[in-house]
């Protein structure tokens, strides 16, 4: 087990849009994140974790149910588990530790808007819509304003106080989960009421807190060059304007500040773990539902499998974790739960996607065999949900990352040699053709992601008749007024026929 014979708490700390490459060189040098680095001196840090789906819902579902997307079929951020579907929180309150949540969940099915769930739905149609405001930025406050997400301010007092007032009263072990809604973008007002969320909002104080000349601009092909799903997705994201040098770099200054204020709140819970003496006995998980790409590939956001958005930071610190550790394995969300039994000495159930990562934590990981054999050198990674045109699978393993859409013949794949081109912006499939086929073999051998891709498109053409339906005569108004209001005004007949023509073809 990872530490003494008494059971150990817990402390999970997941966030929203954090890019794992913020937590190690080169990218920890773009903004200062004191307690982060608190974590990696007195604990392990992941160099290569990722989601199991670039989205807020699929992604948590994951990490909750430990089984890949096409398993816990969360297609988009609408649906995702049952709400009495068994967490590895709830398997650990039945062994006896007293459980808290704070702070956003969203892994259950029902949620998110109207917009959200029919673009998702609609993405086999024949048009293109911007579904977003203009990335922007929105300078807040002044020097002294550190609270800029209120609610996640909120959230955190209430862990804190919980932590001091509860916690440190309890005979049992406990786990304290906190998810934060930062750093996700906040709303665009400007952009009309049924637009997302693409302002990056903060104060001069967490400005501060970033190396403005280490801010990397990202090299973009030309729009004629983009793949054709990266082109959707930059247009549905409103990117395909012209943005200056400045605008880009106040984009991801304004994101990277977000982040500090972030890891300002896991310091209030490292302080309040310290204050009680309930560091010393507690194991701290952080990590997040997914990253940002804060304008790489022409994109904000999420929804790709490009390393800003689908890298994510993943830290663990506490009694039996090797500190000042570095571990250069491939890992994702799935390995959460496996992991969290693992401490808790609950049975690992055999049917899960996720392996522990108790056996790197504690620098033993050659030296000890796991029941259910070694743990795979790849991860998968998956999406199905809005602004990306067609299901798209991402395999990571050693230096390569394989990306195949659809039914992997009817939009090219992508091939990557992270360690040769780590900002991805080089195609090589068709240079290392061996190379493809072998990591599609394996792909196959995980998932049969043609009949996935063909279940979802059923779905979503299911979905959408029934809500149709349901809308009767008020269906054109409704439709024309979501999020991609400004473009379908303009042409309302055109986008109704498109998806009449859409619904009447056969699979």
């Amino acid at each position: 087990m990872i530490g003494p014979c008494s059971l150990l708490s817990v402390y999970c700390f997941f966030l929203s849009f954090q890019d794992g490459r913020l937590t190690f060189y080169p990218g920890n040098q773009t903004v200062d994140l004191p307690f982060i680095n608190f974590m990696k001196r007195h604990g392990t840090v992941f160099l290569d974790a990722y989601t199991n789906s670039p989205i807020c819902c699929p992604s948590r579902a994951a990490m909750w149910s430990g089984l890949f997307t096409h398993l816990t079929e969360s297609w988009n951020n609408f649906k995702g588990l049952d709400p009495d579907y068994v967490t590895w929180m709830d398997l650990m309150e039945r062994h006896g530790y007293r459980t808290q949540k704070y702070g956003k969940l969203d892994y259950t099915s029902g949620h998110h808007s109207v917009s959200n769930r029919v673009e998702a739905w609609t993405r086999d149609v024949d048009f293109l819509l911007r579904q977003e405001g203009r990335p922007m930025v929105n300078l807040t406050g002044d020097r002294k304003h550190v609270r800029v997400m209120e609610a996640d301010w909120r959230n955190t007092d209430k862990a804190v106080n919980w932590l001091k007032e509860e916690a440190i009263n309890l005979t049992e072990p406990f786990v304290l989960y906190l998810g934060l809604n930062l750093p996700h973008p906040y709303p665009s007002p400007y952009a009309g009421e049924n637009f997302g969320s693409s302002t990056f909002l903060t104060s001069p104080y967490w400005l501060e807190k970033v190396t403005y000349e280490a801010i990397k601009i990202p090299k973009w092909s030309s729009l004629s060059e983009m793949h054709p799903v990266d082109y959707y997705s930059s247009y549905t994201k409103n990117c395909t304007g012209e943005f200056t040098e400045q605008e880009v770099r106040n984009i991801r200054a304004f994101y990277y500040a977000m982040c500090a204020e972030t890891d300002a709140m896991l310091g209030e819970i490292i302080s309040a773990l310290r204050d009680t003496g309930l560091l010393k006995r507690t194991v701290v998980v952080f990590t997040a539902d997914h990253g940002e790409l804060a304008m790489e590939h022409r994109q904000f956001y999420k929804m790709s499998m490009y390393e800003g958005s689908s890298h994510v930071p993943l830290l663990v610190m506490g009694p039996g974790v090797k500190e000042q550790q570095q571990i250069p394995n491939v890992v994702s969300l799935v390995d959460i739960y496996p992991t969290m039994l693992d401490i808790a000495r609950i049975p690992v159930p055999q049917n899960l996607s996720g392996y522990s990562l108790i056996p790197l934590l504690r620098g033993k990981a050659e030296n000890e065999p796991s029941p259910r054999g070694p743990r795979p050198s790849w991860v998968l990674s998956e999406f199905h949900g809005c602004n990306v045109n067609s299901s798209t699978y991402m395999l990571r393993m050693g230096k390569w990352k394989y990306i195949t859409y659809s039914d992997g013949r009817s939009v090219l794949p992508q091939l990557f040699d992270l360690s040769a081109d780590p900002d991805e912006l080089t195609n090589v499939a068709m240079k290392f053709p061996a190379v493809v086929h072998s990591l599609d073999k394996t792909l196959h051998s995980v998932v049969n992601y043609s009949k996935v891709s063909s279940s979802v498109q059923e779905y979503n053409k299911r979905q959408f008749i029934s809500w149709k339906q349901s809308l009767g005569q008020n269906y054109s108004n409704v439709i024309a007024n979501l999020r991609w209001h400004q473009d379908w005004l303009k042409e309302p007949k055109k986008y109704e026929d498109a998806i009449d023509k859409w619904l009447s073809q056969s699979k």
